[in-house]
This record gives structure tokens, C-alpha cells and sequence, in this order.
């Protein structure tokens, strides 16, 4: 007898295993409980009570800044009209922002999916026979959330910076781009002016922490927590975008219409700077409208961006900070250990 044969009937003589236990697949969290209308409305009154207390406050701060801004606007304008000339300076900028914010929403999130997504991951796939060799330091599992945040940290940075820039260069050749808030002169004279803000806006931002929706926002990359690199690396982006941001509304819009609208520049700024919060937590978005009069009114007080700059960056770095910390998912460890993945060429 082969002992092929010996094996199979001593095969067939065992018995047969007994099957496993059928196990019950582990009940789904249960969901949040629904917020009372009460609550509800307490909710969204908190923000515009806020307001009623700290409209007077802003008033009282910039009130001469926004008369001195009026009636340079109205020295200006009596001027045009005495020259019998027009300024198109403001049709110019609403046309290039409506364009531009319209741009960076259709082309974001969507445009990263169905374009640019498919094309990592060909590069990906092909390794080294890739354009350039990029796809070998492609890693869509490891890092396709940080791509996304990449393209649209670039959306921001040339939308508001680079391409607004490059339009008023070819239409006003005469003005110079520096006036829109980017001299430093007089900076470390206003630096007491950052410290004022900063401590009025750093302990609303840890009542806000407070928040359920804040911890589940913030920070957008995900990942942030897995190392300090991944934290350092998303954090350079968001300061990128930051003085993009700052840039545009508070440098180009305020600076172009300095002298058309005088303080109802800030006002006007405001309304698509609030919009674009449109998404985020509910406290954050009406914050920006405060926010926003301030930074635009310390913005015409110094002709300069840097002081809200640094305000805005530093109270963001410390969201994403408290927001890591209040889950106890602060990074533990310096790089991610994640063999034979090295960070994108692309820069990301």
C-alpha cells in the first residue's frame, strides 16, 4: 500500500472539526443624542450675544482708523470726480475674486478625486518608469490624505496670491504690489497690538475647545497624529495658506479699495471672508465675522498683514495643538514607520 493511500484514509478516519461558535458582530456605537430645541437655540444665540458686547468693544478700539479711512476715501473720490476720471479698480477686484473663490470651489476636493488622484496612482503603479521617477515615492495608502490637504493648501496659495497678483500687474502696471500690506516697515513698533488680540482671542479659543464638534474638525489631516512630521509637514501648508489668505483679504481687497471705500472696505471684506468659513464649526463661523472687522481694521491701522498674520497663525496652530490634545492623540513619536515610504518629491 502507496503511503499516499495510507495518509488519505488515515485522513478520512479523523473526525470531522467541530465548527466555531458563530459569533455576533459587535453592535454599532450608539448615535449622539439629538439636541433639544433648547439647546439648539441656546446654541446658536451664545455667538450673536457675544456680539452685542464685543461690536462696541471693536468700535471703540478702530473707530478713529475708520474715520481717517472715510474721509480719505472722500479726498480721493472729490478728486476723480474733479478729473473727471473713474476708478475701476474695485470692478476689477470683485470680478477677479468672484472668479477666483468659484475656481477654488468647483476645482478642490472633486477636481483631486476624479483628475489628480487617478494620475498618483498611475505614477504609483508605474514606480520607477514614472514621469521624473515620482511614483516611487508615491504612497496613496500612507499619504493620499496629506495629497488632498497639499492641493488644496496650492488652490489657496495661488488663488489668492500668485494669479490675483499676476492680473493686477497686467491691468495696473503702475501699482506697486508691496502697498498691499507686504512692507514691514513699523512692524516691531504695532507688536503690542498682536499681544492685545492674542489675549483676547486665545481664551475664547480654549471655549471653544470645548466644543463636541471642535476635536472631530480639527486638525483637517487626519493622520496629524501619527508623528511630528506628519504634524510639522501639514502645519507648514496650513501657515502657506494662512498668509495666502491673509494676503488676499486683508492685503489685496483692503489695500485696492483703501481709498474707493474707505472703512467700508473692512465691512465689504467681511462677507466673503465669513463664507468661506462656511462648513467649519458653528462658533468658529460667526467668530469670523469679529475676526474678520479686527484683522481688517488692524490691517488699515498698520498698511501692513504681518500682525494679523501672526494672530490668525497662532491661534490655528493652537486649535489643531488643543484639538489633538483633548483626545490624548498628540504624536508620540518623531517620524512614521512606514518602511520603503518616503515622502513625495512633489513636496508632499
Amino acid at each position: 500500500m502507496s503511503p499516499a493511500l495510507v495518509l488519505s484514509l488515515f485522513a478520512q478516519a479523523l473526525p470531522a472539526p467541530m465548527p466555531l461558535p458563530a459569533q455576533a458582530a459587535p453592535a454599532p456605537p450608539p448615535p449622539p443624542p439629538t439636541p433639544s430645541i433648547t439647546a439648539m437655540l441656546v446654541h446658536m444665540a451664545v455667538p450673536l450675544v457675544l456680539f452685542v458686547f464685543v461690536t462696541p468693544a471693536v468700535y471703540y478700539f478702530f473707530r478713529r482708523t475708520w474715520r481717517e479711512l472715510d474721509v480719505e476715501a472722500l479726498e480721493h473720490k472729490r478728486a476723480l470726480l474733479a478729473r473727471g476720471e473713474y476708478d475701476t479698480r474695485p470692478l476689477a477686484l470683485f470680478v477677479i475674486t468672484a472668479i477666483i473663490l468659484t475656481l477654488q470651489y468647483y476645482y478642490d476636493a472633486d477636481f483631486f478625486q476624479s483628475a489628480l488622484k487617478p494620475l498618483l496612482r498611475e505614477w504609483e503603479l508605474a514606480g520607477a518608469t514614472s514621469p521624473w521617477g515620482i511614483g516611487e515615492h508615491v504612497s496613496l495608502k500612507q499619504y493620499g490624505d496629506l495629497y488632498r490637504l497639499s492641493w488644496w493648501a496650492i488652490t489657496r496659495i495661488l488663488g489668492y496670491t500668485i494669479i490675483p497678483f499676476a492680473i493686477w500687474k497686467v491691468l495696473y502696471r503702475k501699482d506697486s504690489l508691496l502697498d498691499m500690506g507686504l512692507r514691514t516697515r513699523g512692524l516691531l513698533s504695532h507688536a503690542w497690538i498682536y499681544l492685545v488680540c492674542l489675549a483676547v482671542v486665545v481664551p475664547a479659543v480654549f471655549a471653544v475647545a470645548s466644543q463636541p464638534d471642535f476635536g472631530n474638525y480639527y486638525p483637517f489631516y487626519k493622520k496629524s497624529s501619527r508623528s511630528w512630521f506628519d504634524f510639522a509637514i501639514w502645519e507648514s501648508l496650513y501657515v502657506l495658506q494662512f498668509f495666502g489668505l491673509e494676503v488676499f483679504f486683508r492685503g489685496f481687497w483692503l489695500n485696492t479699495l483703501r481709498r474707493s471705500m474707505g472703512s467700508t472696505a473692512i465691512f465689504a471684506m467681511c462677507v466673503p471672508y465669513c463664507m468661506i468659513h462656511y462648513g467649519k464649526p458653528y462658533f468658529e463661523t460667526c467668530g469670523a465675522v469679529i475676526a474678520g472687522i479686527a484683522l481688517g481694521s488692524l490691517s488699515m491701522r498698520t498698511k501692513s498683514i504681518y500682525s494679523g498674520f501672526m494672530v490668525h497663525v497662532t491661534v490655528a496652530l493652537l486649535m489643531d495643538f488643543l484639538a489633538l490634545a483633548q483626545k490624548d492623540a498628540l504624536p508620540q513619536i518623531w517620524y512614521p514607520m512606514i518602511p520603503k515610504t518616503m515622502i513625495s518629491p512633489l513636496g508632499f
